[in-house]
């Protein structure tokens, strides 16, 4: 906890911000919803290899409707131009206000899009660098947001006002904030892990705005990237490196190598395999597939914790698939006991870091917003992380953790909202 908030202060200062790990990016979103908003709203949420396009119509009383539709990008967009990418969404964009009539109407759009960026204002982010399999030319460093317009300019057939982009975290505190107003912090636990929070401006020395009146704004930690300089290394073990080593992106995002669900289950297949060749586990006798890299999904640690104590039904299940049906009881529970291990280390390594985030904010109430896979489906995570950041938490604090319903969707609304809400 120590070592994360030395980070977090890092890249909150203008003057250790190039060097820091944490970057704390500034999003420019300083109004939470405030639960009257009202209106119409599309969202577009783009985060890998589809998109999702939604129309959200916001009611009094924290009532809503919304519809929505997936839309699939094509590899060879997924490589090919910025321009084939943004005309494909904007293309997308328009069937879909014709789909549901509001093909006449100027509406306000509020775009997800969960690639790093660094944020000039609440509608301009420049890409720092493509992820999740996308490599489209003349995008990085480019504004994202410009590209967009650019493509629905270029159409000439509808009105979108584009009012905001985010990144899915703030989509998340945004959604959560809207049904609960002490929400203050973002929180993503699934194929990868990050945190938002709300921050005083006077402490946000990047956030570069003339005439600003307001006191707080939301800050992207993109703390995936904690422990790249070494702040981890004495809580890393061998599983880990070898995980690193063998990832497309070695030496970085290492926090999120120790806690998301694109890594628990080939952490575990590492230490099954390693007890295994050991003969500790299943009398020294593997399978083709145990010994196989990422063949361990993540799906099956939540699985095997889900069995009641003393049953081994998932587990068995899960054997079987592997090739492992000649594993006894004792075998399973060993097993099982692993997947314990691995969760249990990610849900306090995330609880400390809310802690540290809930501590720095010194509200007497504070509500974390959570998605993510991982949250969601783990029968333990939600448990783990309550007891551990309990522990944590500086007496006199109340803290809640909230799972969020759709928050890349209806955030992105929200955030349009409260945006437009402003300028009115």
């Amino acid at each position: 906890m120590k070592n994360l908030l030395v980070e977090l202060n890092k890249g909150l200062k203008k003057k250790t911000h190039a060097e820091a790990d944490i970057k704390c990016f500034v999003t420019y979103v300083q109004d939470l919803p405030n639960g009257k908003e009202t209106g119409k709203f599309l969202a577009l949420d783009l985060g890998g290899t589809n998109f999702r396009v939604l129309l959200i119509h916001l009611k009094a009383e924290n009532e809503f409707e919304m519809l929505s539709k997936i839309y699939a990008i094509p590899k060879n967009i997924m490589v090919g131009t910025g321009k084939q990418l943004f005309d494909h969404i904007a293309e997308c964009l328009a069937n879909f206000m014709k789909e549901h009539q509001v093909y006449k109407e100027r509406l306000p759009l509020g775009f997800t899009f969960s690639f790093p960026l660094t944020q000039l204002g609440l509608t301009k982010g420049l890409l720092v660098r493509w992820t999740k399999g996308f490599d489209c030319e003349g995008v990085v460093g480019v504004d994202v947001v410009q590209l967009l317009k650019d493509a629905i300019a270029r159409r000439g057939d509808v009105q979108i006002e584009v009012c905001a982009i985010l990144n899915d975290t703030t989509g998340t505190l945004m959604s959560c904030a809207w049904k609960n107003h002490n929400t203050r912090i973002g929180l993503i636990v699934g194929t990868g892990s990050n945190a938002c929070y709300v921050e005083k401006v006077e402490n946000a020395e990047m956030f570069d705005v003339p005439e600003n009146k307001k006191p707080h704004v939301i800050i992207n930690t993109e703390w995936g990237a904690f422990g790249d300089n070494g702040a981890l290394d004495f809580v890393r073990t061998e599983f880990d490196r070898d995980i690193d080593e063998n990832s497309i992106n070695p030496g970085s995002q290492l926090q999120e190598k120790m806690i998301s669900g694109m890594y628990l289950g080939e952490l575990a297949r590492l230490v099954i395999q390693k007890f295994t060749k050991s003969g500790h586990l299943f009398g020294g006798k593997g399978s083709e597939l145990l010994f196989k890299r990422w063949k361990f999904f993540t799906k099956y640690v939540s699985e095997i914790e889900s069995d009641k104590p003393g049953v081994f039904t998932n587990c068995r299940e899960v054997m079987e698939e592997l090739g492992l049906g000649h594993a006894t009881d004792e075998d399973c529970a060993n097993v099982r006991y692993i997947c314990e291990c691995i969760s249990r280390r990610a849900a306090h390594l995330v609880s400390a870091g809310i802690a540290v985030l809930i501590n720095k904010m010194e509200e007497p109430n504070v509500t974390v917003g959570v998605d993510g896979s991982v949250y969601r489906f783990h029968p333990k995570f939600h448990d783990l992380m309550m007891e551990k950041t309990r522990q944590y938490v500086n007496p006199g604090i109340n803290f809640d953790l909230m799972l969020s319903e759709d928050g890349s969707g209806r955030g992105a609304a929200l955030v349009a909202a409260v945006a437009s809400r402003e300028t009115q």
